[in-house]
């Protein structure tokens, strides 16, 4: 599963002392039942994008209701001015490329609703990522 999340201003909403990447992390599933890799990737523009690779999706979207990301992503409606979302079943026990990802989340992904949106958020239209090394996650058991 691949997501990307564009902050609307570095002021925005945050409490004093949260670390975006810290928080990405967090509400990644590192430690959650299924949770097999991810990679956070700190892109340009206050833009994060997070990869992860489960055992299967009831995995998955168990940890996407309950604890962290259940907790955090409602907050993503006023933080953010773009966020998106992508799902596909990869075979093999190895991340995508961020490349892959990206082209992912345009052909199949599908934006997030937000309260002030870009003028690029309904389509999609993101800037390319930086194809950089990200950051590994991995499972905390």
């Amino acid at each position: 599963m691949g997501k990307r999340h564009a902050l609307a201003s570095p002021f925005d909403a945050f409490p004093a002392g949260i670390s975006v990447p810290r928080l990405a992390i967090s509400a990644s599933g590192k430690g959650a039942a299924g949770f097999k890799a991810g990679s956070l990737l700190n892109d340009r523009h206050r833009t994060f994008w997070t990869l992860t690779l489960w055992a299967d999706e009831a995995s998955m979207r168990a940890f996407m209701t309950s604890g962290a990301h259940r907790i955090v992503m409602p907050k993503l409606f006023d933080w953010c001015d773009e966020a998106s979302i992508v799902h596909w079943e990869a075979a093999g026990d190895s991340l995508p490329s961020w490349a892959e990802a990206a082209r992912r989340m345009r052909d199949e992904g599908r934006p997030s609703r937000v309260r002030r949106p870009s003028p690029h958020h309904a389509d999609m239209a993101f800037a390319e990522p930086r194809l950089t090394q990200g950051t590994p996650i991995r499972p905390s058991w």
